[in-house]
Formats: structure tokens, sequence, C-alpha cells
């Protein structure tokens, strides 16, 4: 039986992997059949999460993640998390749109709920607002109060 406590770190564990590209932690963590939501991913198959993590950009370099447990118990497990990261390289915004490395240094808070078979991720809903790092990179206009 997996404790709450294994499965708040295995969560962080993948939230940490994913945001490295670290393919191999990914592959350990995660079911063959995982399912993964998140604003700017959608994967229905380990496969389709590696392939989208490789295809990632690269953009932000000197991540630093930051989580705080939830809630955990029976086979789900919730964390809040801050990444704090350096924008080094081209963000693809699609077509021909992209925004080039500004050093900006940003925040991102969100939340993620993972399920468990066992000691392994079967399902991952990340929640955050990718509008936010938009604008901290001065490319999408804050919202007027």
């Amino acid at each position: 039986m997996t404790t709450n406590e294994a499965r708040a770190s295995t969560l962080t564990r993948a939230l940490r992997a994913g945001l490295e590209g670290d393919r191999t932690t990914v592959e350990a963590l995660c079911t063959d059949d995982v399912r993964v939501w998140a604003p700017a991913l959608d994967a229905g198959s380990r496969a389709e999460l590696l392939d989208a993590l490789d295809r990632r950009d690269n953009a932000f370099s000197d991540v630093e993640l930051t989580t705080v447990p939830l809630d955990v118990g029976g086979d789900f497990a919730c964390v809040e998390w801050t990444a704090t990261m350096t924008h080094t390289g081209a963000i693809e915004l699609g077509g021909d749109t992209s925004v080039a490395a500004t050093g900006e240094r940003i925040v991102v808070n969100g939340a993620t709920i993972a399920e468990f078979d066992g000691a392994r991720i079967c399902s991952l809903r990340q929640y955050w607002d990718e509008f936010a790092v938009l604008e901290q990179l001065g490319v999408r206009p804050a919202e007027a109060d």
C-alpha cells in the first residue's frame, strides 16, 4: 500500500521531471495509459506525454519549483505549486508568431491533481493561467481593474 506522503512526493517528482524534461523519471512515475490535461497539453498515454515533452520549446531555464500538498487520500493527491523561471528562449505561439527571449524572471502558480494506480500516476490534471505568463513577458496587457 502506498502512503499519502509517498503519493505527494511522487506527484512533486513528476511535476519537477516535467518541467526539466526528465523523460526517465516521467516514464518511471506514470502508467502506460496515463491521461494528462493541462492548459497547454493533452495526452492520452505515456508515449503521447513523452512526445509532448520532446516538442516543448525549452523557453525557460533556472526553474525553481515549490509545492504544498493540499489533499492526499485514497488514490488521489493534489498539490499547489509555484514555478519561478527565467525566459531564456523563444516561445512559439503558433503560426509564425513567437516571443523572443526576454531574460525576465517570471512566476507561475497552479494546482495539480493526480490519480494513482498503485504507486504510479494514471491521471493528471493541471490548472494554471497561461495568460499570466504572457502578461509577465509583456505580450498580453494586464486586465484593467
